[in-house]
């Protein structure tokens, strides 16, 4: 066989074998037999040499002009191929634009949130104010000025966060140093709630948090009277549990206000027959309470024979679960969606 004749072979069997390629897989496969290092034409050309003289000019020839034409038979083959699985691709890929878009997923206030703002709304309705003040205090507002001095035992009552910052600075363990910030600003009449984060560094269970929220209550004007602290709070008991749940105020300590009660309602979730969340005792406290303390007034500029007036202190926290009936109030910080959603309003 004569090498055009072998040259004219090899072309019909590449030709033939590139037409019945499928796929891009099967073209690169076929670039690989016959122009790859090891493909026909490159074997074809690598054995020139050993061809007679007089035939090695045509065989060098003709062997790289098969080689451009199969070349440029494989680049159309690929670019075919190419545009075909590119066609294929986005047809199943094809987004039919005229399906209903998916709805994103909006938020909804939080629980606690939820309550700031009812607690706010009573207490507007109350002649109550909504003020807010600073989580990092200063320990002459948070303890001093609420009749806490340094040396007093029941600074002892609260394990302290303290921030490593020059002066004594604290997160503040209640909302109570908005007191002192007030008065210092405001001739009586006041009547404020103050709503904010508060933090305790103490163990953790059913019925407290490190961290959690707190309303403080101030009242301060001529006349004010414990009679008006207990009605102030009663009125607050029945527009948040309605007129069946039972509240109890009994007697208690706290540096600021004399004399100082507790505030509690009948546990909601065993109807005050004990359970681990009250305790057992039937109530659940929800803050402290009492006229307020001669000192305090003293310390911002008031005269106690001319003013009195009546603080409160109460856990948000503590409102929510006995108003939902929650039986553990980490729930409200462990930021699990399916107790969260129970609670979202509907737009």
């Amino acid at each position: 066989m004569s090498v055009q004749e072998q040259l004219d072979e090899l072309r019909d069997r590449a030709q033939g074998e590139l037409d019945d390629a499928a796929d891009l897989a099967a073209a690169l496969a076929w670039e690989k037999a016959h122009l790859g290092p090891k493909g026909d034409v490159t074997l074809f050309l690598r054995g020139v040499g050993s061809l007679p003289t007089e035939d090695r000019p045509l065989a060098g020839r003709a062997g790289n002009a098969l080689k451009i034409v199969l070349a440029d038979l494989f680049e159309q083959r690929r670019a075919t191929l190419a545009a075909h699985d590119l066609e294929q691709r986005l047809a199943a890929d094809a987004i039919d634009v005229t399906l209903p878009g998916r709805p994103p997923s909006l938020g909804a206030e939080h629980p606690v949130s939820q309550m700031i703002d009812e607690l706010s709304d009573i207490f507007a309705l109350l002649g109550f104010q909504t003020v807010f003040g600073p989580e990092v205090e200063t320990a002459r507002y948070n303890f001093d000025l609420l009749n806490i001095p340094a040396d007093h035992p029941a600074r002892d009552v609260w394990d302290t966060i303290h921030v490593e910052s020059p002066g004594e600075l604290v997160l503040r363990t209640h909302t109570s140093p908005m007191q002192a910030r007030v008065m210092e600003t405001t001739q009586p009449p006041v009547r404020v709630v103050v709503p904010g984060r508060v933090y305790r560094y103490e163990a953790q269970d059913a019925s407290h948090e490190w961290m959690f929220h707190q309303l403080e209550g101030l009242a301060v004007d001529r006349h004010i009277t414990m009679a008006d602290l207990k009605g102030t709070l009663t009125e607050l008991a029945r527009q948040l549990f309605g007129p069946s749940r039972r509240i109890r105020f009994r007697c208690d300590f706290f540096p600021f206000v004399e004399p100082g009660v507790d505030f509690a309602v009948d546990c909601a979730l065993c109807n005050g027959k004990g359970c681990r969340v009250c305790k057992g005792t039937g109530w659940l406290e929800m803050g402290g309470a009492g006229m307020v303390h001669p000192r305090v007034l003293e310390g911002v500029g008031y005269d106690p024979a001319r003013y009195s007036g009546f603080a409160f202190g109460l856990g948000i926290e503590r409102l929510a679960m006995m108003r939902s009936g929650v039986d553990d109030v980490r729930a409200f910080a462990g930021n699990d969606l399916r107790f969260l959603r129970q609670f979202a309003r509907a737009a």
